[in-house]
């Protein structure tokens, strides 16, 4: 993207380019997203960046009206398969918290100077700075949401120390962690118990998960209460007023999670968010659970660019029109959907009854996780030789998994049928442009024909898919 084009969007400040690139003022030290509220700075004030800690490891701070660092995340990430998309997909999983650059570089398969030169040359900031960025959101997160003690709070968003939190905190933000808690109380933060039990519906930690541009939530839900599997999903309520709740088996420990439908804005250029609520075990999981959610309901994609190209087909564009901003969901555990995709939904309950993890406090019709692949590899025949390629890691569904590796490896598995496949493609690894085994599709759908099966699912009666 070129200057005048980033300047374009901030002088009009639009939405549609949020968590595209930032921009930053020289002369107040502040980075902002395109459609900060603000007033307009002059152009040869502003300089542009890929990603926040650019901006930040640049000596700008976030701004307090627009928050940045709550902007959606970039679609760029999801439809790359280059290094710099699997790590940025890992980067959001919470992979460098839990493994550090050298568990990152071994899963792409490179060194961890070529992972930093990769990151830093495009992007303008190293894996360090990127989690670091992630980190101090998640800090914020907890600090205005919460009342657990700052202490806890720096350990559960992942920094090594008490000190290393401080610093981040105030380079970031220009301000304390006392003096961020305490702005929610001007500002009208939701804030919950330090302890929140996982039976109390209002308890846990509150969240808006922003999507840009219009979103098609009746589509998403019609799809997951189509899907849910009882014990580890339900979706309740009256169309419009959904709540989709779920189970998670997360790095360490378990999850309950809430989500509730929202109308798309009436705008096409609106941008929005669905209300969550996260029930955790253990807080360092929080990152990653955010991360999981918005690849389920996709929420990082780019509606303008999918619904520009499939409009402009004759066939797609009346299904365009009825549904602008049509999401094609993805997987809260990779693991999980790939099993689903192969077993179907009556068997997936049998699998949860017989092999899923009970949870220590029950909420609802929600009892268990379900079952982790090493609970399923004696299972015997396809299930079974899935299940043991997960296990044992011959197969990688995770986020930055390869998606050509991926395919290859399954299709290798005996009995797995090349239509399941290109499920498992589609959702467990987000890939926007798979299409059906042998089916003749367009060209001119790429790279969006996974969003354009969507649109030809939701047409059909009940938005069954064929």
């Amino acid at each position: 993207m070129d200057e005048e084009t980033g300047y374009g969007a901030v002088r009009s400040r639009d939405a549609r380019f949020d968590g595209a690139f930032f921009f930053a003022v020289e002369t107040t030290g502040i980075y902002c997203r395109p459609s900060c509220p603000a007033v307009t700075p002059k152009r040869e004030n502003v300089r542009y960046y890929a990603t926040a800690a650019a901006a930040q490891g640049s000596g700008f701070r976030a701004c307090r009206r627009c928050r940045p660092d709550a902007a959606p995340g970039s679609a760029e990430w999801n439809v790359r398969a280059d290094v710099v998309g699997r790590a940025m997909r890992m980067i959001g999983d919470g992979v460098v918290d839990r493994e550090g650059v050298a568990g990152l570089a071994v899963r792409l398969g490179y060194s961890a100077r070529q992972v930093q030169r990769q990151l830093t040359t495009e992007l303008g900031a190293g894996p360090v700075a990127l989690a670091r960025a992630q980190r101090a959101h998640t800090a914020r997160v907890l600090l205005q949401t919460t009342e657990l003690p700052v202490t806890e709070i720096a350990f559960a968003a992942g920094f090594a120390s008490v000190r290393q939190f401080n610093d981040t905190i105030r380079t970031v933000y220009a301000s304390t962690p006392t003096e961020l808690r305490a702005a929610r109380n001007r500002g009208g933060t939701r804030r919950t118990p330090a302890t929140p039990s996982a039976a109390t519906p209002t308890a846990g930690i509150p969240l808006r998960l922003a999507h840009r541009g219009p979103y098609q939530a009746a589509a998403a839900f019609d799809l997951l209460s189509a899907e849910a599997v009882p014990g580890i999903e339900e979706v309740a309520g009256a169309p419009g007023a959904r709540t989709y709740r779920r189970t998670l088996r997360l790095p360490y420990g378990t999850g309950i999670v809430a989500v509730g439908e929202r109308l798309s804005g009436a705008s096409a250029h609106s941008s929005g968010w669905l209300d969550a609520r996260l029930h955790l075990t253990d807080l360092r999981d929080l990152t990653t659970a955010v991360q999981r959610l918005r690849r389920l309901f996709d929420l990082d994609a780019d509606p303008y660019a999918v619904d520009e190209r499939l409009g402009s087909d004759s066939r797609l564009a009346p299904l365009v029109a009825a549904r602008p901003g049509l999401r094609s969901p993805g997987a809260a555990d990779p693991e999980e959907l790939a099993v689903r995709a192969l077993v179907g939904p009556r068997e997936a309950e049998n699998l949860v009854r017989t092999h899923g993890k009970a949870l220590d406090s029950p909420c609802g019709t929600l009892t268990h996780v379900f079952p982790e692949p090493a609970a399923l590899a004696e299972s015997g025949g396809t299930l079974g030789a899935l299940a043991t390629a997960l296990a044992d890691g011959t197969l990688r569904l995770d986020p930055g998994a390869d998606r050509e590796a991926a395919q290859a490896a399954l299709l290798a598995l005996p009995g797995l049928d090349e239509h399941v496949v290109a499920v498992i493609r589609t959702r467990a690894l987000g890939d926007p442009d798979v299409a059906p085994p042998g089916a003749q599709v367009p060209e001119t759908w790429r790279p969006w024909r996974s969003y354009a099966l969507r649109h030809l699912a939701a047409a059909e009666p009940e938005g069954e898919e064929k």
